[in-house]
């Protein structure tokens, strides 16, 4: 899966999932195996050719955008760094918009 987070740093250790009026920075990232993967930092997400999943730091944002994309949208509740935001992925804690 080729998902990206909006973020407001470009270093994996200290990113922070943010909105996207407030991204800095958006961290792409490949699912493969059960384990991350290419993590890549680009300044849009338009930038990223064929993006499946963003994960968003909140449901009431605007996510009409990636819909349109056909992209899937996860929210997270409690998982800031991109570690806690893999775990939660992986034990499907993150909350999807697009049921």
């Amino acid at each position: 899966m080729r998902i990206v987070i909006p973020v407001d740093a470009d270093d994996l250790e200290e990113a922070k999932i943010t909105t996207i009026d407030e991204a800095s920075f958006w961290l792409f990232f490949e699912m493969e195996g059960g384990k991350p993967s290419n993590e890549k930092f680009y300044e849009t997400w338009q930038e990223i050719d064929n993006v499946e999943i963003v994960i968003l730091k909140s449901q009431t944002e605007n996510v009409w955008q990636f819909m349109e994309q056909n992209i899937a949208v996860l929210v997270t509740s409690t998982q800031m760094y991109f570690e806690d935001i893999v775990e939660g992925y992986i034990f499907k804690e993150l909350y999807d918009l697009n049921i």
